[in-house]
């Protein structure tokens, strides 16, 4: 059973801020580089500064970025900077945004409390694995701050919940904004009090299962750990604790909005790397094909894609596309207890067959990325290669929501950086505290 909640949520007061704009960000592991610093300068109270807060060189257990984080958010509230919502409440989520063929989608998310499940219930599944690194950082925190500052993107079956939301987003919205970090993307939030709407959803939501984390699986790994041991520090707990809770957003897989981008695989400091050799040696698995220019090779995978597996390259000679010659190949080399649905998914047979067989890398080598990075702009990757920062790129197709929920069906944890949902879902908008003393219903 996916229970939901209405929660009492914690915003921005627009009474403070000529343009809300300033004070959001994307999800703490998007903000990386530049990006960090330039939260800082866009608004004294944005989010960042408790989402992902700077590190200092004089640091302490007592005197760090998490005891900062909860100092300002104290602060914050209590100078009226941030307010509470009186009434509990869900919230309408929508998120305008151009695709890259140039046409603008709509994509609409339900925001609210869902109580928490371990991943055997079959409630809530993941899709990716997860890293201790990441889950210790947020659980630092969390434990201070006992607030959810971020959400956790989760799809789910049916479309229902569409219908109910879609008359209170007829009205003008609480929040209307655009944020810094991906362009083009309009943010709108509604506030939803309405106590029949609340119990429509709730009855929706309620039968459902396999919920699929698309993403936020080290948030939501973190929320778990914070409920075992607030569990273990208050012996009597209740079902109605926040802490039993995670706020999320909720997309219908059937929503038309739903977008994923590939993410490409940027290669270097591979040693006495030659393209002639590497290219023959994939031809043992994949035919090799020659494009006339990136155009070519991106529109022939894309017709291509539904009935074959296949990835392009550019190696700073000129492009390719590689065309896995036989599905079967994969049993050989792949272990007999993985399912069918991963062995089938195009980032598996590019890292099973082409990473590690033909180039050679391990596994491990690839979680430490000494010779990968991930990139969603094809086009920042032809110029890596151009410039000789790589030596050469993979271009994928995007995965398809189906994969997902083929591969999460089964109990299968799709390969790093197999997805990439579009947009993120930003985080300042809503704030839900999870501390002992608060309840939901």
């Amino acid at each position: 059973m996916a229970k939901i909640a209405p929660f009492r949520g914690v915003r921005y007061n627009p009474q403070g801020f000529e343009k809300l704009d300033l004070t959001v960000s994307l999800p703490y592991d998007r903000i990386k580089g530049d990006l960090q610093e330039k939260y800082y300068q866009l608004d004294e109270h944005n989010i960042v500064r408790i989402l992902k807060g700077k590190a200092f060189p004089g640091d302490t257990e007592t005197e760090n970025q998490y005891t900062r984080a909860k100092g300002f958010y104290e602060e914050w509230l209590k100078e009226g900077i941030l307010i509470r919502d009186p009434k509990p409440a869900i919230y309408g989520y929508s998120q305008e945004f151009r695709l890259p063929s140039g046409e603008f989608a709509t994509r609409i998310a339900l925001i609210a409390a869902l109580q928490l499940t371990d991943y055997e219930e079959g409630i809530v599944l993941p899709h990716e694995r997860t890293f201790s690194g990441p889950k210790i950082d947020r659980l630092n925190l969390l434990r201070p701050t006992a607030v959810n500052f971020g959400l956790i993107f989760m799809v789910y079956p049916g479309d229902k919940i569409g219908e109910i939301l879609a008359p209170h987003l007829h009205r003008q919205p609480n929040i209307d904004l655009y944020a810094v970090g991906e362009t083009e993307v309009r943010h709108a939030l509604w506030v939803i009090d309405d106590p029949q709407a609340i119990a429509a959803i709730q009855a929706e939501m309620g039968p459902k299962r396999n919920l699929i984390i698309a993403d936020g699986h080290h948030r939501y790994e973190t929320a778990l750990a914070y409920r075992d041991e607030m569990r273990q520090k208050s012996p009597a707990w209740e079902p109605d604790m926040a802490f039993n809770y995670r706020m999320v957003g909720l997309v219908s897989m059937e929503d038309p909005g739903l977008t994923i981008l590939p993410t490409h695989r940027l290669m270097h400091s591979i040693p006495n790397w030659n393209s002639a050799e590497f290219l023959a040696q994939a031809g043992e698995f994949f035919e090799v094909l020659p494009a006339e220019g990136k155009d070519e090779l991106f529109s022939k995978m894309a017709q291509m894609v539904a009935k074959e597996h296949l990835f392009g390259l550019f190696d700073g000679q000129g492009y390719h596309l590689l065309r896995l010659k036989d599905e079967g190949v994969l049993d050989r080399f792949v272990e007999a207890s993985r399912a069918r649905e991963w062995k089938t998914l195009d980032v598996s047979i590019l890292h099973e067959l082409v990473i590690e067989r033909v180039l050679g890398l391990s596994k491990e080598s690839v979680k430490r990325k000494e010779n990968i990075d991930y990139i969603r702009d094809a086009q920042e990757g032809i110029e890596a290669v151009k410039s000789g920062q790589a030596q050469f790129v993979f271009f994928l197709n995007p995965t398809k929501i189906s994969q997902m929920r083929a591969c999460s069906g089964v109990g299968e944890k799709m390969p790093q950086k197999s997805t990439d949902f579009y947009p993120k879902m930003i985080s300042g908008l809503v704030m839900m505290p999870v501390g002992k003393e608060e309840r939901l219903g």
